[in-house]
């Protein structure tokens, strides 16, 4: 049985305790011996990271010590999964530059705040988390993030949509969804999620629900790969 652990905190505006219960629930459904925890205390023992299978943040706008980043981090780096969605892992921890490098990018506005009604478009690829879905119009926040470029990309939406400084640029394609490598740990992103309601669509939860499983798989694809980096430990500077 694989083990995950769900750690729901900060913003109550984007309803952490109840997105977590969707996320317990997808992850039950799946056989995970699933842990849930509403305090980043959960982070603090090293060892016990490296001991799962996933941790799913969904934790808005905080400060956190750096010891629970470097921890996350280092169970990442080893193989484990990180997987979560909208700013409960992309706008967690502001200050925080190693977050931001490990998770892949942070959210920096949302022109036309919630409700702005967007398509949400599938890139065509051969992986098997987007496999057999269509585009999908959601109405929600439309999330403006900065993007590590080495990110995989699964999913867009086009920017602008609503008038705003940013409207006189050209357009441009803004990831939804993307995966990357942290070490030999998968990371998944899902930008969609802003309330529970939006991830109790049946298209956003099945794409969580895959997300959840291709990064919980990392850990014994590594193991079998026998394959080793240099551990990144974070940098002197990395938070105010």
């Amino acid at each position: 049985m694989k083990k995950a652990l769900i750690v729901w905190g900060g913003w109550d505006g984007h309803q952490p305790k109840e997105v977590a219960e969707i996320f317990r629930e997808v992850l039950a459904a799946e056989d995970f011996e699933v842990e849930v925890s509403d305090t980043l205390e959960a982070f603090a023992d090293a060892e016990k990271l490296k001991g799962l299978d996933l941790i799913v943040p969904v934790w808005t706008m905080a400060r956190i010590d750096q010891k629970l980043v470097d921890n996350v981090s280092a169970a990442v780096q080893s193989g484990v999964g990180l997987a979560g969605c909208h700013g409960g892992m992309c706008d967690s921890f502001r200050e925080n530059v190693d977050w931001q490098f490990m998770t892949g990018g942070q959210w920096v506005a949302h022109p036309g705040n919630d409700g702005v009604e967007y398509t949400v478009n599938i890139n065509n690829s051969s992986s098997p988390l987007t496999e057999g879905i269509e585009d999908f119009v959601v109405s929600s926040e439309q999330y403006y993030l900065h993007v590590d470029p080495a990110v995989e990309v699964l999913a867009t939406t086009r920017f602008p949509l609503t008038p705003g400084p940013h409207s006189l640029n050209k357009a441009v394609d803004m990831p939804v969804v993307w995966t990357k490598r942290w070490g030999v740990g998968r990371v998944y992103y899902n930008s969609l999620g802003h309330h529970a309601d939006i991830m109790e669509i049946a298209t956003v939860k099945e794409l969580m629900r895959r997300g959840f499983l291709w990064c919980a798989e990392g850990k014994a694809k590594a193991a079998a790969a026998g394959s080793g980096v240099a551990a990144y430990s974070g940098m002197a500077d990395n938070q105010l």
